[in-house]
């Protein structure tokens, strides 16, 4: 098949059985890895050149996406994509069908029946972080090749071998970990360049995170790995910081590209080297907590990560005294008003929230087995809502625990 010169593909494991992803497995006389898909494709217009490589993973793949899957493509990005995946399976016997309304246990449980009445062989998933992710989620338990299409650079879904569950109104339950990364992910730069801009903002949101989380739950670790992921973490920071303005400036320009890859392949990869431990801690926490408030369910999972950021730092401020992390906090102000991602719970549609919405989410992000207890130091829910409601306050100002929990009280 001839190869554009724009594209790039590589391998990096001979299958993805040897493939290493965020979770490891330890036994008695080893460890077992999953760090990246066995594939990576991308470049311009690759979707459209993909046929060969789906149809040596089989030829009965079951399609999962959003409803725009059997409907009429309701914007752009998805006709342009539409068009490009009707190429690429041509030759194929497909079957598509929506995940929708979230990658819930009742979804799950529509498609497992669906992949035994189409007798699919493989399944690929196309879309956002959520369609990804149920894709991943039914190819793991139905024991079949995986394939990512991220429509968007909002997340690294595409990349990692780990999925969430949500309810069916997009409350976050429990994540579960995978055997093994994709065994293909296809990155169309064509594809990716039609989403909203919004997206991309979301994407940084949420890898900036990888630096923050890991390097204060792993800073200290001796593991080689581990090692090595917080510094890819600090790395990724980096690349952010120096060319997301300019790549928002000109969508599919070089720093574009370059931005679009750090947020779904760089991120993936610090995820897969450093485990669970280097991929989410108190911003996620966060995160999870938020999804249970439906005022904010309109808001991308890296908007709501972005500003878990902010609180993680805030809490730092508050529980250590840290002022390191008050300065982080006050350089991520400045960065994120430049891009748009969101400072304050006004920003994420919660100015009318109530102090008891507050501290239900603060509550379940601080449940025992919450990413948050990765942090070096306890977290009690009066703490966290006093770092939710003063992510933006001056950096010269100092807020004991119990200061900020009364100014929680008066600010719901």
């Amino acid at each position: 098949m001839p190869k554009s010169p724009t594209v790039k593909s590589f391998n990096l494991s001979q299958s993805s059985s040897d493939s290493v992803s965020e979770t490891s497995r330890q036994g008695s006389v080893g460890l077992m890895m999953n760090l990246a898909p066995a594939q990576v494709w991308r470049g311009a217009g690759v979707l459209a050149q993909s046929g060969d490589r789906l149809a040596a993973l089989g030829t009965r793949p079951l399609v999962i996406g959003g409803d725009w899957l059997s409907q009429a493509p309701p914007d752009r990005t998805l006709k342009s994509f539409k068009r490009d995946l009707d190429t690429a399976l041509a030759d194929l016997a497909d079957h598509r069908i929506s995940y929708c309304p979230d990658c819930s246990e009742d979804s799950l449980e529509r498609l497992r029946q669906a992949v035994a009445k189409h007798q699919a062989d493989f399944i690929l998933g196309v879309g956002g972080g959520k369609a990804l992710d149920t894709a991943k989620l039914i190819a793991f338990q139905s024991d079949l090749p995986i394939v990512t299409v991220p429509t968007s650079a909002a997340t690294c879904a595409a990349w990692t071998a780990l999925s969430n569950v949500y309810s069916d109104q997009g409350a976050f339950l429990y994540d579960v970990p995978l055997s093994r990364c994709p065994d293909l992910l296809i990155l169309d730069y064509d594809i990716i360049q039609t989403a909203p801009q919004r997206t991309l903002v979301a994407g940084i949101g949420d890898a900036l995170a990888k630096w923050y989380e890991a390097s204060v739950s792993s800073g200290a670790s001796t593991q080689t790995l581990v090692i090595a992921a917080v510094q890819q973490a600090r790395v990724l920071r980096d690349i952010l910081f120096q060319k997301s303005v300019a790549a928002l400036a000109e969508p599919g320009g070089e720093a574009w590209r370059e931005v679009v890859d750090a947020s779904v392949l760089l991120a993936g990869v610090i995820g897969g080297l450093g485990g669970a431990q280097c991929r989410t801690v108190a911003a996620h926490a966060v995160h999870n907590g938020l999804t249970h408030l439906p005022a904010c369910h309109d808001r991308l999972h890296g908007e709501k990560v972005a500003y878990g950021i902010l609180v993680q730092l805030r809490l730092e401020e508050i529980v250590q005294g840290s002022q390191l992390a008050a300065t982080a906090r006050q350089q991520l102000l400045t960065f994120y008003g430049e891009l748009g991602l969101p400072r304050s719970l006004e920003d994420l549609g919660l100015a009318q929230a109530t102090l008891a919405d507050l501290r239900r989410a603060a509550q379940l992000a601080c449940q025992p087995k919450s990413d948050i207890h990765h942090l070096p130091f306890a977290v009690v829910p009066e703490q966290l809502v006093a770092a939710m409601v003063s992510t933006t306050v001056a950096m010269t100002s100092q807020v004991s625990p119990g200061t900020a929990a009364k100014s929680a009280g008066n600010d719901s």
